[in-house]
C-alpha cells in the first residue's frame, strides 16, 4: 500500500513510485505510435483513405467509461471488504488476548516467560500465528519462519502438512478450550464468550478465502479490456481530420486513462498480493503480535513495519 501525502505540482505528474503507468507502458507507446504514423499519413491506409467521424467514438466512449467505472467500484468494493475484515481480525485477536488473561483461572497472571505449556500463553501465542498463516495462505507463500517460537513442535510439523493452516490452528484452539471447560479452569458462559471471538476469526479468514477464490467473472473484464483496446487503436482515425498534428496527444491522453481505469481495477481486485496497491498484510500482522505480546507482558517486542520507498507491505 502506497502510504504518502498527496504531492502537489509538478511532482504530480513525476510520479512513478504507485503509479499505474509502468504496467500500461506498452500499450501506452504502442497506441502513441499508430496515432503518429496515423497522423503522418493523414489516416491513408495504402493509398485507401480510412474515413471515421468523431461520433461513432463518441457514443462508444460514454459505455466504456461507465463500465470501467462499474467494475472498478466493484474491485474497490473487494479491496475494501479484505481491509475490514482484516480490520475485524485485529479486534478479535484482541479480544481472544483478553478473554484468555482474564477469563481462564490461574494461580498466577498469563505473562510471557510462562511460555508455551501455559495454556493461556499458547493460545494467544497461535492467535498470532493465526493471522501469519492467514496472510500465507492469501498469497500462496510458503511457512518462513512466522511460526518459530509461537506454535509447540507438534504443532509445527502439523501446520507444515496442513491444506489450510488457519483451520487447523482454530482446531487446536478449540481443544485448549475444551481441556480448560475439562479442567474447570473456565465457567461454560465464559467459555461461549471465548469460542465466540474464535468463531468470529475463523468467519473473518472464510471470507478473505472466499475473495481470494472469487474474482470479478473473466468474461465482463475481457470484454472491457478488448474494446477499451480497440477504441483507442481506432481513435487516431477519428481524430486526425479535425485535430491534425495533436492527434497523438489526445490519443495518449485517452489511452492513459482507459488502460490506466482497466490495470487498477485487475490490481485492486486482488487485495491480498504483494503489489504497491494491494493491502499491507505485513504491517497488520506485525501489529497483531506486537500488540498480543504486549498483553502477555512480553519486552522483546518486534519493530512496527514502516513504508519503505512510500510502499507499506
Amino acid at each position: 500500500m502506497i502510504v504518502r501525502d498527496r504531492p502537489s505540482g509538478l511532482k504530480m505528474f513525476l510520479l512513478l513510485r504507485g503509479s499505474i503507468l509502468p504496467k500500461i507502458l506498452p500499450s501506452l507507446v504502442a497506441t502513441t505510435l499508430i496515432a503518429v504514423l496515423v497522423t503522418v499519413s493523414h489516416g491513408d491506409l495504402f493509398a485507401l483513405k480510412i474515413t471515421l467521424t468523431t461520433i461513432p467514438f463518441s457514443l462508444i466512449g460514454l459505455p466504456i467509461a461507465i463500465f470501467l467505472g462499474f467494475r472498478n467500484t466493484a474491485a474497490y468494493d473487494r479491496f475494501w471488504e479484505g481491509r475490514k475484515l482484516w480490520g475485524e481480525l485485529v479486534l478479535r485477536t484482541r479480544n481472544l488476548s483478553r478473554q484468555c488473561c482474564s477469563l481462564i483461572a490461574d494461580k498466577q497472571p498469563a505473562t510471557a516467560p510462562l511460555g508455551l505449556a501455559d495454556v493461556r500463553v499458547r493460545m494467544v501465542f497461535r492467535a498470532i500465528a493465526f493471522a501469519h498463516a492467514l496472510r500465507l495462505l492469501l498469497r500462496d507463500e510458503a511457512e518462513v519462519h512466522e511460526f518459530e517460537g509461537l506454535l509447540v513442535a507438534a504443532e509445527l510439523a502439523g501446520i507444515r502438512q496442513a491444506s489450510n493452516p488457519p483451520d487447523y490452528l482454530m482446531k487446536k484452539m478449540g481443544e485448549d478450550l475444551a481441556l480448560c471447560l475439562r479442567e474447570k479452569r473456565i465457567d461454560s458462559c465464559l467459555a461461549s464468550n471465548v469460542d465466540a471471538t474464535l468463531s468470529g476469526m475463523c468467519a473473518a479468514a472464510a471470507s478473505c478465502e472466499r475473495i481470494k477464490s472469487t474474482p470479478i467473472p473473466f468474461s465482463y473484464t475481457l470484454l472491457l479490456h478488448r474494446t477499451a483496446y480497440l477504441y483507442c487503436f481506432l481513435l487516431p482515425f477519428g481524430l486526425v481530420d479535425s485535430v491534425g498534428f495533436m492527434t497523438p496527444f489526445v490519443v495518449a491522453i485517452v489511452a492513459y486513462t482507459f488502460f490506466g481505469l482497466d490495470a487498477l481495477g485487475d490490481e485492486i481486485e486482488e487485495p491480498f498480493g504483494v503489489d504497491a496497491n494491494d493491502l499491507p498484510l505485513n504491517a497488520i500482522c506485525r501489529a497483531i503480535e506486537i500488540n498480543l505480546r504486549e498483553s502477555l507482558g512480553d519486552v522483546n517486542l518486534p519493530k512496527p513495519l514502516t513504508a519503505s520507498n512510500y510502499c507499506l507491505t
